[in-house]
C-alpha cells in the first residue's frame, strides 16, 4: 500500500466513524420516543387484531412474569421445530436450487442459532440453503427473534416504571408490535437503501460466467437486500454468502459500510431514550447511553490503533496489517465494522477476525465477554444494562452504608440474587465449554485436529472466541475453526440455547419482583443514578466483572499471543 492510498483509506474511515456518531445522534431522540410509543400505546392495529383472533390472544390482559416467559419459551420452541424440518425437507421446497437437505447436526445447530438471535453458521450458506428455507426459514426468526429481544427489554422497563403490579405487559402483543410497528417498517426502508447502495435483490440461482483467462466460474445470486436489513436491524448477523459482509454483492461500497453499520446500531442506541421516556425521567436513559457510549468508543479506538500498529513480523513487512480485509474499507472501516458487530450481537463481519494481531483480535472478544451491553443486541443490550445497573447501585449502597434504590424501587435480596445469577450465566457456559474442548480426551483429538487451523495459543484463542461469540449469541467467529463437527454443532448449540433463555427468565423474573413494589420516596441517602459519578460507577463495574471472570483465560490465548 502507497502513501497516498494508505492517506485516502485512514479519511475514509475516520469520515465513516464521523458519520456514524453523527447520524446516531440524530435518530436517537426521534427513534426512542417512537419506540415508547410503540409499547405504551392503547390502540391496535387492524392487521394486529386479527392475528390476536387467529391464535386466541386477548391484547387487553396482561400477563404475570410467568405467564409472558411461558410464551417467549413456546414461541422459541416451535420456532426451532419448524426451521429444523424446513431444512431437513429442503431437496422437496420450491426454489431449493437442486440443494440437498440440511444434515441432522448442522440443521439443529442453525435452528437454535436462528431462533436465539446468534446466527452462528457453521456452513457456506450460498451452497448450503435454498431461497425457501432463506426467507421462510432464516429471515422470518430474524424478525421474531429480534421482536422477542425488544418484548422482554420493554418487559423489564416496566419492571422499574410500574408500582405494585402483578403484571409486566402481554407478551404476544409486544412480540406483534415490535414486528409491523417498528422492525418491518424500517427494513423495508433500509432494504431500499441497500439496493441504491448496489446490494443485490434477485432470483436467480447459480450463473456460469467466463472469465477474462477464459475460465468458467459459477456465480450465486439471491433476494440479499431484504435479508441483508433485517440481518443488520435485527441485529441478527450472520450472511448470505460465506464471505459475510466481505462479499461485495453484501456490502459493495464504504457507503453501504457505513449504511450497516448505522442499522446494527440505531435501534439498540435508541432504546435507553424509550426506557426514559417509559419511566418518567429522561435523563436516566441518557446515563445508561452514557456508559454504552464510553465502552464502545473505547472498544473501537482499541481495536483501530492496534490493528494500525501492525504489531507482528509479517504486518510490518507487509506494511500494513491488511491480511484478510477488504482494501475498499481499510483498516478503520474494517474495526469500526468489528467493533459495532461485537458490542451488538450482530455477529456480522466485513473482515476475518482470525486474521486480526493477536491483540487486536482480542479486542471484539472482549466485547463480547462485557455481556454485549454497549449497545448491545435489540432489547438484550438494554435488559443487560439495567441488570448491571441494578448491581451498580448494590454496590454504591454498600459503599455508602444505605439500602440500595434504583428508580425508587429498592434493590433487596431477591433482586440481587437474580442480577447475580444472570451475570454468571454466560461466562459459566464460555468457560465451561472452552474447557470441555480440551479436557475430554476424544473431543480434543477432534478438536485439535479437525477444527483447528492453527495449533497452539491461537488455536485456543479459536475456541475461546467460538463459546464466547455462542453464549452471548452473537454468532461471529475467528473463522480459523471448523465447527461444523458434532462435538461443536452440539456444544454450541447449547450454549447457544442456554445463554439466550436463561438470562431472559432472570431478566423477567427480576422484571416482576419489580413491578410488584411500591415506589421507594428519594431521600438524601438515595444514590443518584443520572449524574456522571454514577455513569462511572456502571462502567467500571461493566468492566471489572469481566476483568475478573475472563483475565486467566485470556493470558492463556490472545494475551500470551500477542506478549510474546
Amino acid at each position: 500500500m502507497d502513501a497516498s492510498t494508505g492517506s485516502a483509506t485512514v479519511w475514509s474511515g475516520i469520515l465513516q466513524v464521523a458519520s456514524v456518531v453523527l447520524l446516531l445522534a440524530l435518530l436517537y431522540r426521534p427513534l426512542g420516543d417512537a419506540i415508547a410509543r410503540i409499547y405504551t400505546s392503547t390502540k391496535d392495529w387492524r392487521v394486529e387484531r386479527g392475528f390476536y383472533r387467529v391464535v386466541g390472544v386477548d391484547p387487553a390482559s396482561e400477563q404475570t412474569w410467568q405467564a409472558y416467559t411461558r410464551g417467549v419459551l413456546a414461541l422459541s420452541l416451535v420456532g426451532v421445530l419448524f426451521l429444523y424440518g424446513l431444512q431437513r425437507l429442503q431437496a422437496v421446497l420450491p426454489y431449493a436450487l437442486g440443494l440437498p437437505p440440511v444434515p441432522e447436526g448442522l440443521a439443529f445447530n442453525t435452528a437454535v442459532s436462528f431462533v436465539t438471535n446468534t446466527n452462528w453458521q457453521s456452513y457456506s450458506p450460498e451452497v448450503t440453503m435454498g431461497y425457501t428455507v432463506q426467507l421462510a426459514g432464516l429471515a422470518v426468526q430474524n424478525f421474531v427473534s429480534a421482536a422477542v429481544g425488544i418484548a422482554v427489554a420493554i418487559a423489564l422497563v416496566r419492571g422499574f416504571a410500574r408500582r405494585g403490579s402483578a403484571t409486566i405487559g402481554n407478551f404476544w402483543v409486544d412480540l406483534v408490535r415490535g414486528i409491523t410497528r417498528l422492525l418491518l417498517p424500517l427494513a423495508v426502508v433500509a432494504a431500499i437503501a441497500l439496493l441504491a447502495a448496489g446490494v443485490i435483490q434477485n432470483f436467480t440461482g447459480f450463473i456460469e460466467v467466463s472469465t477474462v483467462t477464459g475460465g468458467t466460474q459459477v456465480i450465486p445470486g439471491g433476494p440479499l437486500a431484504s435479508q441483508e436489513a433485517i440481518k443488520a436491524l435485527g441485529t441478527n448477523g450472520g450472511g448470505f454468502f460465506n464471505a459475510n459482509s466481505a462479499h461485495p454483492f453484501e456490502n459493495p461500497t464504504p457507503w453501504s459500510n457505513v449504511l450497516q453499520v448505522l442499522l446494527i446500531l440505531a435501534i439498540p442506541v435508541a432504546l435507553p431514550r424509550a426506557f426514559g421516556r417509559m419511566v418518567g425521567d429522561d435523563r436516566q436513559g441518557c446515563a445508561i447511553l452514557a456508559v454504552m457510549s464510553t465502552l464502545a468508543l473505547a472498544s473501537i479506538a482499541a481495536v483501530s490503533w492496534l490493528e494500525s500498529l501492525g504489531l507482528g513480523t509479517a504486518p510490518q513487512l507487509a506494511g500494513a496489517a491488511m491480511e484478510g480485509k477488504e482494501q475498499r474499507f481499510g483498516i478503520l472501516g474494517s474495526a469500526l465494522y468489528a467493533g459495532a458487530t461485537t458490542l451488538t450481537s450482530t455477529g456480522a463481519v466485513n473482515s476475518m477476525h482470525d486474521s486480526y494481531t493477536a491483540l487486536g483480535g482480542m479486542v471484539p472478544m472482549v466485547d463480547m465477554m462485557l455481556g454485549e451491553v454497549a449497545p448491545g443486541g435489540v432489547g438484550s443490550g438494554l435488559y443487560g444494562m439495567l441488570v448491571l445497573a441494578v448491581i451498580a447501585v448494590f454496590v454504591g449502597g454498600l459503599l455508602v452504608g444505605r439500602t440500595p434504590e434504583y428508580l425508587g424501587k429498592k434493590i433487596g435480596p431477591t433482586e440481587i440474587k437474580l442480577a447475580s445469577l444472570y451475570i454468571l450465566v454466560t461466562p459459566i457456559l464460555v468457560l465451561s465449554g472452552t474447557a470441555l474442548s480440551f479436557a475430554i480426551p476424544g473431543v480434543r483429538a477432534d478438536v485439535e485436529g479437525t477444527s483447528i487451523l492453527n495449533p497452539g495459543v491461537h488455536g485456543l484463542s479459536e475456541v475461546l472466541y467460538a463459546f464466547t461469540s455462542a453464549a452471548n449469541n452473537n454468532g461471529s467467529a475467528f473463522a480459523g475453526l471448523t465447527a461444523n463437527t458434532a462435538w461443536l454443532n452440539t456444544a454450541l448449540g447449547v450454549a447457544m440455547l442456554l445463554g439466550r433463555f436463561i438470562p431472559i427468565v432472570l431478566a423477567l423474573a427480576l422484571a416482576g419482583s419489580l413491578a410488584a413494589q411500591a415506589h421507594v420516596p428519594s431521600t438524601a441517602g438515595t444514590l443518584p443514578t443520572h449524574r456522571p459519578q454514577f455513569v462511572g460507577l456502571l462502567t467500571v463495574v461493566a468492566v471489572v466483572i469481566t476483568a475478573l471472570t475472563y483475565f486467566p483465560v485470556l493470558t492463556l490465548g490472545p494475551l500470551a499471543e500477542g506478549l510474546v
